[in-house]
Parts: C-alpha cells; sequence; structure tokens
C-alpha cells in the first residue's frame, strides 16, 4: 500500500499582493467611510448653497404670407417669410443690438453692475455665455420647418423671462425700423429718378419749345424779307412803268400838236374833217386796231402827263402791293408764339410721362403701417421654468461621494504603502530583540486601528 503526499502550489506574487491590499482596505473601512462622508458633505453643501442656474427657451418661425403681404404687394421692397426669419436672427445674434438692448433696459441688468465696472464690461458678462442662439442643421430633415432657438441661462434673483422676451421684442422693433428705413431710402430713390426723368422730359421740351420758336420765328424774318423785296421789285416796276408811260405821253402830246389834235378823235373823224357839207352825217366805225394814243387830243394827254408827274405813289395801281401789305401785317406778330410763351402749365404738354406720373403718384400714396408689419411668428415665448438646470444636486451628490471613496481608497493605499516601506527597511538594518517587538507591535497597532479597543 502505498501513500502519494501532495504539496499544494505556492500563490503567485501577485495573488498575495492583491489579497494583502484587499485586506488591507477592509481593516481600513473606517478611514475609506470617514473620507467618503466627508467629501460627499462637501458636495452636498456646495449642492445646496450654490445659486440655482435657471434657463428658458423661446422659438421663432416664419410669418404668414399674408402679414408681410402689404410690404410685398408694394412693389418697393420684397421680403420672404424665410428672409424675414433671417434678419430678425441676425439682429438677435447682433453685438450692436445686444448692447442696445443692455442700455435701453438697464433696470433689468442690476445683479451684473459691479463697482470700478463700466457699462460695457458689464455687458461682456451678460453677453458671454448668457443668450445662445440655435438654428436648425441643414444636414437633419427632422424639421418641417425653419425656426431659431433661443436660450437664455440666468443666476437666481434675475428676471431671465422679461430680459428673454423683451429682448426679441426690441430685435424685431430695431429690424422693422431698418426695414422701414431701407423702404424710404429706396422710395426716396425712386423719386428721385423720376424726377430725374421728369426733368430730362421737360428739357427736351424745352429744347424743342424753342427750336419750334426759332424755327417759326425764322421762317417769319425769310417771308418778311422775301415780301419786302417783292414789294421794292414791284415798287421799281410800276415807277419804270409810269415813266415809260410819260414817256409815251409826250411823244403822243407831240404828235397831236403837229396834226392839230386837241380833242379826243377817231381816224375816221380826223379824215372827214377835211370835207365840208351841211347834211348831218352818222357814222360806225368799226376797227379791230388799237387806236395810237395821239388821237386822245392834247388836253387829254397833258391832263395825264400832268396826273402821272404829280403822282406820288403807285401802290394803288397794283393788287399785289395791297396783299403784300396784307402778308406783311399779319407777320408783324406770330400768334403761334405768342401761345407758346404764354404757356403756364407746360407738363400738360409733354408726352410720354402718364406712367412715370402715375408711378410718382402711387409712391407718394405708400403708407404702410410698420408698427402692425409682422416679420416672425413667436412659436414659443419664456416662460417661468419650473426648477432649476443647476447645480444638480443628486448628481453632485453621487460625484462627491465616489470621488471621496476614491480619495479615501487612495490614502488607505498610500499609508499601506509607507508602513510596509517602512518594514522592509526596519528588516535589513540591525537592531536587537526588543526593537522587534515594538515594531511589531506598533506595525499592527498600524494595520488594525481596531486593536486599539
Amino acid at each position: 500500500m502505498s501513500i502519494i503526499f501532495r504539496i499544494p502550489p505556492k500563490p503567485s506574487s501577485e495573488e498575495v499582493e492583491l489579497t494583502v491590499v484587499f485586506q488591507s482596505l477592509w481593516r481600513q473601512k473606517v478611514l475609506i467611510a470617514a473620507v467618503t462622508l466627508v467629501v460627499g458633505a462637501l458636495a452636498g453643501i456646495y449642492a445646496f448653497s450654490a445659486t440655482p442656474e435657471f434657463q428658458v427657451v423661446s422659438v421663432l418661425r416664419p410669418a404668414a404670407i399674408n402679414d408681410l403681404d402689404a410690404l410685398n404687394r408694394s412693389g418697393v421692397y420684397g421680403l420672404p417669410a424665410a428672409e424675414a426669419l433671417n434678419k430678425v436672427g441676425a439682429s438677435l445674434e447682433s453685438y450692436d443690438t445686444r448692447l442696445s438692448f443692455f442700455r435701453a433696459r438697464q433696470s433689468l441688468f442690476k445683479a451684473f453692475e459691479r463697482p470700478g465696472r463700466t457699462l460695457e464690461q458689464s455687458f461682456e458678462e451678460f453677453n458671454r455665455n448668457s443668450i445662445n442662439l440655435i438654428l436648425p442643421d441643414p444636414k437633419k430633415a427632422d424639421s418641417l420647418s425653419a425656426y431659431i432657438k433661443l436660450e437664455m441661462s440666468y443666476p437666481k434673483g434675475i428676471d431671465g423671462v422679461t430680459i428673454l422676451n423683451e429682448f426679441i421684442e426690441f430685435a424685431i422693433a430695431t429690424e422693422r425700423r431698418q426695414i422701414s428705413a431701407d423702404l424710404n431710402v429706396i422710395i426716396n430713390n425712386r423719386l428721385n429718378e423720376i424726377q430725374g426723368k421728369l426733368k430730362a422730359v421737360r428739357s427736351g421740351y424745352e429744347i424743342d419749345k424753342e427750336a419750334k420758336i426759332a424755327s417759326l420765328t425764322e421762317a417769319d424774318v425769310i417771308r418778311r424779307a422775301q415780301l419786302q423785296d417783292e414789294l421794292k421789285a414791284l415798287r421799281g416796276q410800276l415807277k419804270a412803268i409810269r415813266g415809260d408811260r410819260l414817256a409815251l405821253l409826250n411823244e403822243a402830246i407831240g404828235i397831236a400838236k403837229s396834226l392839230g389834235i386837241k380833242k379826243p378823235t377817231t381816224p375816221s373823224s380826223l379824215g372827214d374833217a377835211d370835207r365840208s357839207g351841211d347834211g348831218s352825217t352818222m357814222r360806225t366805225e368799226i376797227n379791230n386796231q388799237q387806236i395810237p394814243l395821239y388821237f386822245m387830243g392834247i388836253d387829254a394827254l397833258e391832263a395825264e402827263k400832268n396826273a402821272l408827274i404829280h403822282r406820288k405813289s403807285d401802290d394803288f395801281t397794283e393788287r399785289r402791293i395791297a396783299q403784300i401789305a396784307k402778308e406783311l401785317q399779319l407777320l408783324q406778330s406770330n400768334r403761334q408764339i405768342e401761345v407758346l410763351n404764354r404757356r403756364e402749365n407746360e407738363d400738360l404738354f409733354l408726352s410720354n410721362i402718364e406712367p412715370l406720373r402715375a408711378e410718382e403718384a402711387r409712391l407718394r400714396s405708400l403708407n404702410i403701417d410698420f408698427s402692425r408689419l409682422k416679420l416672425v411668428t413667436i412659436d414659443k415665448q419664456a416662460l417661468e421654468p419650473l426648477a432649476p438646470i443647476k447645480p444638480k444636486k443628486a448628481l453632485i451628490l453621487a460625484v462627491g461621494l465616489i470621488l471621496g471613496g476614491i480619495i479615501g481608497i487612495l490614502i488607505t493605499l498610500i499609508r499601506t504603502m509607507v508602513v510596509n516601506k517602512r518594514q522592509r527597511a526596519m528588516k535589513r538594518a540591525p537592531f536587537d530583540s526588543s526593537d522587534i517587538v515594538i515594531e511589531k507591535k506598533a506595525a499592527s497597532e498600524s494595520l488594525d486601528p481596531q486593536s486599539k479597543k
């Protein structure tokens, strides 16, 4: 009969060390619990003594189509609902708008004021992390429409609801005033443009009018000169005719004197003058030839000659001269020129200006009530929060306890390492038996605090 003895395997050094660590932690569990409670108590004090921080949220969405209809139908300023929302969002994000609101509502920001700090410095404290603007992610299609979300975090003692709501109204009013100013500038520019076009048309009309008056005046001058020349030529012609007539009369008078014709006679009567006879004879002479002038007799010819010599003007002998005088009299004043110069409202005679006048009247009659212009829809107003978002007491307590436990364990491990290091150092150094007893006793007491009890 054989007996077999099995020697149990020797535990590894790592297992021994872990066992020693756990045993050491267990022996000092009171210390770990005390540190955990202290750190947890500190965390609890902070959680219940820290100033609560609240958060309010407001959401803006695009306005309805009818809210912007009056502005868009003006034909001057087009503003789609999405663009109006973007404008308001840009105003909400603007540093200048926030600073202007801070200055206009200083009573709401008394908590941010500090002695020796300027207004701008106090605003920087508020503006740094108080209001956040959140836009929808364009890569995500979880939102059915565009929106702008504003979140405001503020400590207890500040009226964050009023600040956020009034800030939104302030930004909307600021953007509304900006749109009104832009619209007025656009209208004034278009009115100036229309006035410039009307001025150009008036200038063109004045030029055409002056050209027409100059043309009419020139035509009258030319016509008057032509009539004067014609009148002068006619008078010269009549004078020449009168001279020729006088020459003929002188010649006829000489012939009549040589023939002894004193009274008007005819060739047949002149031939019968030499015949004598008692009977009365009646003759009828038919002649298709013109009777010479000297048959008029000396008396008639002398009378005509004297009349021609004493004649002062030959105008009455020519009908054309009377017509020329009439035309010259009419040319003394051009009634068309007088009417053109007497026009009082010349705009009535301007051509192709009806569209410009209609546009000018329409622009001047535009009256958009910007106080009722709704740029965005406030989908959600800021409301009083039900609970603060900071501090989160339960989380702080849990973190404090966990952190306290970790700190307690670290302290215990460090303490154990220091004691073990001392023991190893004492084993290497020479000492007597009494020192061994004292060191063992000290080591046992340090590893087991309950042994003192």
